[in-house]
């Protein structure tokens, strides 16, 4: 299966709690660390609710 690689871009301060919980499930928790991932439907849902937060890289 195929992986792609994730990158937080935005802090979670001033967030809601839900948006916090859904970094921490990506495995996100610092700015700019870079994460790989399988690229399931999950992932990309979690990626969709917090798209100003974390990039997709190629």
């Amino acid at each position: 299966m195929a992986t792609i690689k994730i990158k937080q871009i935005g802090s979670p301060i001033r967030r809601p709690a839900s948006q916090r919980q859904i970094l921490i499930g990506l495995g996100l928790n610092k700015m700019h660390k870079i994460v790989e991932r399988q690229d399931t439907a999950e992932v990309r849902g979690a990626i969709a609710k917090v798209p100003h937060l974390v990039q997709v890289i190629d």
